[in-house]
């Protein structure tokens, strides 16, 4: 069996255990999808250092790592965007520790931060590649599509989206 995952709040001080895990988990998502280049462009966009640190000290993204026995082995961030709409911007696991239900107690984290900051109903959105199959665990979550987009990342590449909601 198993031992328990410890989920935690992460800081500054956490940016390189969000790399490590990102480094493997985004580019496995992302492999059958993306060119490689894209990648390596949407790696240094989404998680260079500096990166990091601005999300998580100027946009206030909050930033929660999933630990199984201290090490890192997946995360969740969430941004307020308004006063009661807030985008799931991030969360990944690990190839190798997936289908641990680990992803769900990721999602769960999100929806209590959410409802910590924003009682009253509210609704969380997130975006999804439309070839990603994680969109159907994010169905399995609650969430529903409600739109979808093709969003200009800067170097003529493109995030071809379903943007997916849940009312909290």
């Amino acid at each position: 069996m198993s031992s328990p995952i410890e989920i935690r709040r992460a800081g500054i001080g956490d940016i390189e255990a969000i790399r490590a895990v990102a480094d493997k988990a985004f580019r496995a998502t992302y492999a059958e999808i993306l060119s490689p280049r894209q990648t390596d462009y949407m790696m240094e966009m989404m998680y260079s250092a500096e990166s990091l640190h601005r999300q998580i000290e100027i946009e206030r993204q909050a930033f929660y790592l999933a630990e199984d026995n201290g090490r890192t082995i997946g995360y969740v961030s969430i941004e307020r965007q308004d006063e009661r709409l807030f985008h799931l911007q991030k969360i990944y696991i690990l190839p190798e520790c997936q289908n641990r239900r680990i992803g769900r107690q990721l999602f769960e984290c999100a929806c209590r931060h959410v409802k910590t900051l924003c009682p009253e109903p509210c609704t969380m959105e997130l975006n999804v590649n439309r070839h990603n199959r994680a969109s159907g665990f994010y169905q399995r979550m609650g969430m529903r599509k409600v739109r979808e987009g093709d969003f200009d990342i800067g170097n003529g590449y493109f995030m071809n989206d379903y943007i997916m909601a849940i009312e909290l």
